[in-house]
């Protein structure tokens, strides 16, 4: 490993059974004088090494060309040299263990692999560059102007009407075609220029290391990817060609450039927390060492899925911060979001954040997480994890998901009939609301700087937003309500009515009628409140076009027909898709709203209004009209921040002859939105039902 300088930060705070190697650079490094082999097993009785000349045993031609004995050194790490740069050369190991027990397996070090992973690839990484890669640059985007849109890498064009060359789609190689239109008709952007029109300013991908739930040569195999088998490959699937390991290297590259040609930052989805198996390459090279364990040896499973990474090891520890520092200087990754981040304890995490800062523009790499687990796990002595109880342990520039807000818009994760917000809960979750858009900065509630809480309704796993909202509006599954959504969907012409699962069915494909237009305006007010308020605005991609997996909320091996980025339906929706592409111009065009306080005020009924700076937010969730006067909003920010009004009150007209109006949700079904300068008549600030607005106070 290459972190002498961090050695002491990186050892555990209880005593470790082996001699540690935090100071060497393991995996197969290649130098200017050759190759260097080493690997951590210092617990092996011997360690052999097998070079191959395919990268698996099912390619025509492979033959293993030589076997090989490394040296166990002091450090506990087995290592050879050869004099000649062995770029391209497939190799395991074979590890026997002191009882005699002898297992083979990758190198859990390696930077390249052959095809599905089980062999590892030696890679000379200056070989793998793309043209002009020297000169590719982080997008100087700032924090407060980040707007994240998660897709997964096959999913963004895998949909036949995406326009992508066919031997792009589902590729690295989709993110680098620019002029895509839906059906290559020249209308609707899709791809990297429609996310750019968009406004999107930094692009999240799910996991793009080598993962082991897929057969990499088979084109029809789909899955999320929180399956790490290789921690530091690509993943081979998404590549043109799998077994060549250098391919997948150069074609990440690529993407990665392409994007930031295009100004987006891309953001990798991370997953320490656990590997695809317990039988992984760690604990065959280490037996016990890696893997969280109970008191009774079996397996701590706080994932969820049965092999809990001991991050607090120091070993671990040091492997983590190693390779989320090496993706971000290899492939000049921009941020890291880390899944289960709950799972990791927080020293762990702030070594990673000191170990970015070191970088050349480092300290401006974002990083975030998930502050929970699935599960409890079974940790060694003194270890803080970074849930939600050990934030205040993190360094204040690593962020977190904050499913407060989630919930309090939409309603609860997991229970489709508790509803939030927007979807028929407004007066309980009101309260919520005027939290949640200050970032939950109430002494009461603090979760830390703006900049730390990443502000979202819907990311790829459980219910889409669309979804959620069907789910919960149409109906609870009471005789009642199926009987209310049979009505409001009868056909007037023939009488008859349909059941509630065929009402769900239209309004998940977006039909018109009543039920998937109140949908579309409850949508319209969850990311309303999103992008207006603080914090870092999140989104997952498809939202924006009423994205749904109709009502699958676990959809990570159902296929990519499920989870693609459905390209004739967001020119269908784009309606809806021009609300979003003005809300992130308004939130762009006014970076108080990433971090300014937001001044909750009194408004009618079930509705809230919140200020920050010169910015005021009108939402109204009910079915009757409301206004606000005007002085209401001007004075509660005069109060709360001293603002620069005049010191002798403004008459009415005056007042209100500042305000005017940027956004207003009601023309989304129709994409007429009246944001052309309207002025407030009266005194008062217009409220109309079911309404999300946005006004700038001029100066």
């Amino acid at each position: 490993m290459a972190l002498a300088q961090q050695s002491e930060g990186l050892k555990a705070g209880v005593a470790e059974p082996f001699p540690l190697s935090l100071e060497r650079e393991l995996g197969a490094v290649v130098h200017d004088h050759g190759t260097q082999f080493s690997i951590w097993a210092p617990s092996a009785k011997s360690v052999t090494l097998r070079f191959f000349t395919k990268g698996s045993s099912m390619e025509d031609g492979d033959v293993m060309v030589g076997t090989h004995q490394p040296e166990l050194q002091s450090d506990g790490a087995w290592t050879i040299h050869f004099d000649e740069n062995l770029h391209g050369t497939y190799y395991d190991y074979l590890v026997e263990q002191q009882d005699g027990n002898l297992v083979r397996t990758a190198d859990p070090w390696a930077k390249g692999a052959g095809v599905n992973g089980r062999r590892s690839m030696v890679v000379d990484l200056a070989r793998t560059d793309p043209a002009g890669w020297e000169h590719d640059e982080h997008p100087t985007t700032p924090l407060g102007e980040t707007m994240v849109a998660e897709m997964h890498v096959a999913s963004f064009s895998a949909n036949p009407h995406g326009g992508f060359p066919l031997e792009h789609c589902g590729k690295y190689l989709a993110f680098t075609d620019l002029g895509t239109t839906v059906d290559g008709k020249g209308k609707f952007p899709t791809g990297i220029d429609y996310f750019k029109q968009l406004g999107v300013t930094a692009i999240q991908l799910l996991p793009f290391y080598d993962y082991g739930s897929v057969d990499e040569n088979d084109p029809r195999q789909y899955n999320w990817g929180y399956d790490p088998l290789n921690y530091n490959v690509p993943e081979g699937s998404y590549s043109t060609d799998p077994f060549d390991g250098t391919v997948r290297i150069t074609e990440c590259k690529q993407m990665i450039q392409s994007l930031h040609a295009q100004g987006f930052k891309v953001i990798m989805d991370v997953v320490y927390n656990h590997m695809y198996t317990a039988d992984n390459w760690f604990e065959r090279v280490v037996p016990g060492y890696f893997v969280r364990r109970n008191a009774d040896g079996t397996l701590s499973n706080g994932s969820g899925c049965g092999d809990d990474m001991a991050s607090e090891r120091a070993m671990m520890r040091c492997y983590i911060v190693d390779s989320v520092t090496y993706w971000a200087r290899e492939y000049h990754i921009d941020g890291f979001r880390f899944d289960l981040m709950g799972l990791i304890d927080t020293d762990t995490m702030n070594a990673v954040r000191r170990s970015l800062d070191a970088l050349p523009g480092g300290k401006d790499l974002i990083m975030y997480g998930e502050p929970w687990a699935a599960g409890p796990s079974s940790t060694l002595p003194g270890t803080e994890l970074a849930n939600k109880e050990g934030l205040h342990l993190l360094d204040p520039r690593i962020g977190h998901f904050c499913d407060r807000t989630r919930d309090a818009i939409k309603g609860h994760v997991f229970e489709h009939q508790i509803k939030g917000y927007v979807n028929g809960n407004a007066h309980d979750t009101r309260p919520q609301i005027e939290l949640a858009v200050d970032a939950w900065r109430a002494p009461e509630t603090n979760e830390g700087n703006a900049g730390q809480i990443i502000q979202y309704v819907s990311a790829h796993d459980d219910w889409t937003l669309w979804d959620k909202l069907c789910l919960s509006m149409i109906g609870d599954g009471s005789p009642e309500s199926a009987n209310k959504a049979e009505s409001e969907y009868a056909d007037d012409s023939h009488r008859t009515l349909e059941s509630r699962d065929d009402a769900l069915e239209r309004a998940y494909r977006a039909e018109p009628g009543p039920q998937t237009h109140k949908v579309l305006e409850a949508n319209t007010l969850a990311v309303g409140l999103i992008y207006t308020a603080a914090g870092i605005p999140f989104m997952l991609a498809g939202e924006e076009f009423g994205k749904t997996k109709f009502g699958n909320d676990n959809s990570f091996n159902s296929g990519v027909k499920v989870n693609e980025l459905d390209w004739a339906r967001a020119e269908r929706m784009q309606g809806l898709v021009d609300y979003y592409r003005r809300l992130i111009a308004v939130r762009r065009a006014n970076p108080s709203l990433f971090d300014a306080e937001h001044i909750a005020v009194e408004a009618p009924g079930n509705a809230v209004a919140y200020r920050s700076d010169d910015v005021a937010v009108l939402v109204n969730p009910d079915d009757e009209e409301y206004s606000l006067p005007v002085e209401r909003i001007d004075s509660a920010f005069a109060d709360s921040l001293h603002d620069d009004l005049p010191e002798a009150p403004e008459s009415a007209s005056h007042a209100e002859e500042r305000w005017v109006c940027v956004l207003d949700s009601s023309g989304t079904s129709t994409g007429e939105f009246r944001q052309t300068g309207m002025r407030i008549a009266g005194g008062r600030f217009p409220m109309p039902a079911r309404t999300l607005s946005i006004w700038k106070r001029e100066r």
